[in-house]
């Protein structure tokens, strides 16, 4: 009895043993294996053009982003100084566009994050240098930044190299008026164009000119190279109108007569000495100036060489509003000018300051309007100077 006791205690214990050992070997209870810890990979594939790290980028529409497999779900490009780059995704989520053209000579940063059917997101990032242009159409203004200016001021800019694309160069030019005037440009060939607003500027008003064409592809290769404001106020309204039959410029101030000038308008004949017809705009305080008649074009007639006091030019050929000395007298009587508005005048050199012609001179601004009618010379040609106000606002 004695013998069988142990033997199955021996049995039970070997069947403990054997059982303690299935219990704990291997670790196959456990679901923390390598293979279970990865990550489900997204399907999606998020583009970005250009390429990380590419240099010598324009700066219009090489910034594209787009997926395949998925959608967009968050795009971020930022400029090196940190601020974000304006964009939308386009309805489908499948791409993302820049809203407006991005900066010359700058580095940008590209972040897009997308999402497979099922969830899975990813992420992309690149980065890249926009070019630095080699050629620039190096613009000029007519205005000076704090400056007032008579109620006919008109903008005129000036390109040094053609504009190829008109309308990306209007779009990066805007205007402010506290008066609320729309401005609008108008091309007088590739490389003018001037601004103004419907009817003259209302006295008193503030303007604001906003360029923006620094990074403005105004031709195949070529940038515009200036990003700056200027701002000028505009003064007291005052129109001048000179009637060449009757001899008399009639000047009105904020829309009052203020006083009638005897005039001396451009001779009859010959045909080169006419004054223009049209509506003018000073462009120019001159003061005594030479007056050349190897400068006017198709000039006949004497040559002549001469000083004329208080000078204010209303076009580049040679159009004035001028003081001169003239013991005859003709003012109020007769046209004797080389194609100029003559008023009377002290001094054959530096003029009268105290004369008809000197006070006129010394009220006048820059921007005032002097109509002329009822010459026998030709219309002044619009792009003559800054006589735009000769052509409707629906042509304009």
């Amino acid at each position: 009895m004695e013998r069988r006791y142990r033997v199955l205690a021996a049995t039970v214990l070997g069947g403990a043993l054997a059982l303690t050992t299935a219990c704990s070997g291997g670790g196959g209870g456990s679901a923390s294996g390598p293979a279970a810890s990865k990550e489900k990979k997204s399907a999606a594939a998020v583009s970005i053009e250009p390429a990380n790290g590419a240099t010598g980028v324009k700066p219009t529409g090489a910034l594209k982003v787009s997926v395949a497999n998925g959608k967009l779900t968050e795009v971020k490009v930022t400029g090196k100084d940190g601020a974000e780059v304006p964009g939308a995704l386009t309805a489908d989520g499948l791409g993302w566009a820049p809203a407006a053209g991005l900066a010359v000579s700058s580095e940008y940063k590209v972040s897009a994050k997308a999402a497979d059917a099922e969830g899975v997101a990813t992420t992309a990032e690149s980065s890249f240098t926009t070019l630095t242009p080699q050629q620039v159409a190096s613009p000029q203004d007519n205005i000076a930044d704090g400056q007032t200016y008579g109620t006919g001021m008109i903008v005129s800019l000036t390109f040094k190299k053609p504009v190829k694309d008109r309308a990306a160069v209007e779009k990066a030019i805007t205007f402010d008026t506290s008066d609320g005037s729309v401005v609008k440009g108008h091309w007088f060939n590739d490389s003018r164009v001037d601004f103004r607003p419907q009817t003259f500027w209302k006295p008193q008003s503030k303007v604001v000119a906003h360029y923006r064409l620094k990074s403005v592809e105004t031709a195949p290769g070529v940038y515009g190279e200036v990003d700056s404001d200027q701002s000028f106020t505009i003064g007291r309204s005052r129109v001048s109108t000179a009637d060449a039959s009757s001899h008399q410029m009639v000047v009105e101030e904020d829309g009052k007569p203020a006083e009638t000038i005897p005039i001396s308008a451009g001779a009859d004949s010959p045909a080169s000495q006419n004054t223009f017809n049209g509506t003018m705009v000073i462009m120019a305080k001159e003061g005594t100036t030479v007056m050349d008649s190897s400068t006017v074009v198709n000039h006949e007639g004497p040559d002549y060489k001469v000083k004329m006091p208080h000078a204010l030019r209303l076009t580049p050929t040679g159009t004035y509003v001028h003081g001169k000395y003239a013991p005859d007298n003709p003012f109020g009587s007769r046209n004797t000018s080389h194609g100029c508005v003559g008023l009377q005048d002290g001094s054959a050199e530096d003029g009268d300051n105290n004369s008809v012609a000197g006070r006129f001179y010394a009220s006048a601004l820059i921007g005032d309007v002097v109509t002329v009618k009822n010459s026998v010379g030709k219309q002044v040609d619009p792009a003559n100077g800054l006589s735009g106000w000769n052509i409707g606002w629906d042509k304009w």
